[in-house]
């Protein structure tokens, strides 16, 4: 007796699914078709669910080496739920197959920015690093298009999504915050973060203070051990009246370097913006005094160079 044919979006895909295991890509891209199309007939509003039906598609076209249909997929893919990393995983491996290294580079390091422990996007982007250097020499990086900024609350979605969804891009996974510490940087990895910080500080010196937080950024996840880094970073916060993360980044700068004048001068002017104001207990309680006079007290001590929190304006970049 022959077997019953997939009726529903769900057969449909754990069929794809199984004949995607078994090697049959062709087949299992047609499975995969034929649900996008009933979903979209059905009118039903489920942008997770067609989007990884994009993103399987992808995957068939990619093992097939039809590198133009799997980046098409996959940016229908991440049309529907952006920074998705399997889609951006997908889209770099057939860019790179394609000879498209700048754009490869692109969404590798982007995948970085969700997890910084993910093998294949580490090594992606050390390849086309290396690639690209090659070709272009060391103004390599004027030759990329922009590398989005991906928002924090769409690295925290995927440490809440089922291991099932995630697997291939988690077999090296750990807490964000955990891996970017535990992870030593080679040498390489910190020229390149250099390299960036001093186009973060070419920005920011021509006022364009939003993508200088992109450059201060991916620096960031190439070496998290510069407090400069997270100072310099803080200043663009504070010119976009971010304040909550200008604290964020000079507290980081802080614990990196407890002698960053910067980070202290920085973090008291965002405290003073967000008027957070508390009794310090090293301050005579006669005078309960403010946490901002507490922070200039702390640069004083570091460095006799203010005499009084508004008769400077604060160093710029490092």
């Amino acid at each position: 007796m022959a077997p019953i044919p997939p009726e529903s979006v769900e057969e449909l895909r754990t069929s794809g699914n199984q004949s995607f295991r078994n090697g049959q890509f062709a087949e299992a891209a047609t499975l995969y078709s034929r649900a996008l199309r009933m979903l979209q007939e059905q009118g039903s509003s489920d942008p997770e669910k067609e989007s990884v039906l994009y993103s399987n598609r992808a995957a068939c076209h990619l093992k097939d080496g039809n590198c133009v249909d799997c980046i098409k997929d996959c940016t229908s893919a991440l049309a529907l739920v952006p920074f998705s990393m399997k889609p951006l995983l997908r889209r770099a491996s057939a860019y790179e197959a394609l000879e498209k290294y700048p754009l490869a580079y692109v969404d590798y390091v982007t995948v970085l920015q969700i997890d910084d422990s993910v093998t294949s996007a580490l090594e992606g982007s050390s390849r086309m690093t290396r690639t690209l250097m090659d070709s272009f020499g060391p103004e390599w990086r004027l030759k990329l298009p922009s590398i989005p900024l991906v928002p924090v609350s769409s690295q925290k979605r995927w440490e809440c999504l089922p291991l099932e969804n995630h697997k291939e891009t988690s077999k090296s996974k750990s807490k964000e915050t955990t891996s970017a510490k535990s992870r030593v940087p080679s040498a390489g990895d910190v020229e390149r973060a250099r390299a960036l910080k001093e186009e973060g500080n070419e920005l920011v010196k021509k006022g364009n203070h939003k993508q200088a937080i992109e450059k201060y950024s991916e620096s960031l996840w190439f070496s998290n051990l510069e407090s400069a880094t997270y100072s310099n970073r803080a200043l663009c916060h504070l010119e976009l009246k971010q304040y909550q993360e200008a604290v964020k980044d000079c507290t980081e700068a802080l614990r990196l370097d407890g002698k960053n004048v910067k980070a202290f001068y920085r973090r008291a002017q965002a405290y003073k913006a967000l008027k957070v104001k508390r009794s310090c207990p090293e301050a005579p309680k006669s005078h309960n005094q403010s946490c901002l006079w507490w922070h200039y007290q702390s640069m004083v001590q570091v460095r006799g160079a203010l005499s009084h929190p508004s008769s400077s304006k604060g160093p710029r970049c490092s």
